[in-house]
């Protein structure tokens, strides 16, 4: 199976990515941040980077999506190329941060990819608002976030939603994020355990968001 995780910067994807690869003995995949060559520049000048930055992502989640499409066994992943290009690509374009010509020659890119690739057998959602967002980016001190905008935040949320409630044709679970800890509260996790279980394995009844 290829499992994925999606959701905002800060949303605890590679927090939850990392316990239920443990709990589930899966395979985990997480996505080149700290090694992306371009993601310092680009927080400096969005507009300059935004499509070096774009087309590296691109590159890099569908090698990791041609390796998973050839495991024998089950992955899950740290955010997906779709959100890549409907969320984040499609964000930067609108901001005008990047060119008509560079979004044309990058979505033709992507269209070629589409041919091979399949979509998760399930994603899940973590749903979260600015707030919850900004505390998360600001607890793990990462340089290049610090200076983030509030409005980035916001775009990418409205853009989040309209992806996976508009736009996204696969199986998807949304977990509303701000009530959870599930990285310090076992219930917690718990509950989302028990969901992905219904959901995946038919094991137990499925229950509402938690």
């Amino acid at each position: 199976m290829y499992i994925a995780v999606a959701g905002n910067i800060g949303s605890g994807k590679s927090t939850l990515t990392r316990m239920l690869a443990r709990h589930y003995q899966w395979e985990a995949r997480f996505e080149a941040v700290d090694h992306n060559p371009y993601l310092e520049d680009y927080y400096r000048d969005i507009q300059r980077w935004a499509f070096n930055l774009e087309v590296y992502f691109l590159k890099e989640r569908f090698r990791d999506l041609i390796k998973i499409q050839q495991a024998d066994h089950t992955v899950i992943q740290d955010r997906t190329i779709f959100e890549g290009v409907h969320v984040f690509m499609q964000n930067n374009h609108d901001m005008g941060q990047l060119s008509d010509r560079d979004y044309d020659t990058y979505m033709e890119l992507f269209s070629q990819m589409l041919q091979i690739v399949r979509l998760p057998d399930l994603m899940i959602y973590l749903r979260a608002s600015v707030p919850h967002l900004v505390g998360n980016i600001q607890k793990r001190g990462r340089d290049y976030e610090q200076t983030m905008q509030l409005e980035y935040l916001e775009n990418l949320n409205r853009r989040y939603d309209d992806f996976i409630f508009n736009k996204y044709k696969g199986r998807v679970m949304v977990i509303d994020k701000d009530p959870l800890d599930f990285e310090h509260s076992p219930k917690d996790f718990a509950k989302i355990v028990d969901r992905i279980d219904a959901t995946l394995f038919g094991l137990f009844p499925d229950i509402s968001t938690p």
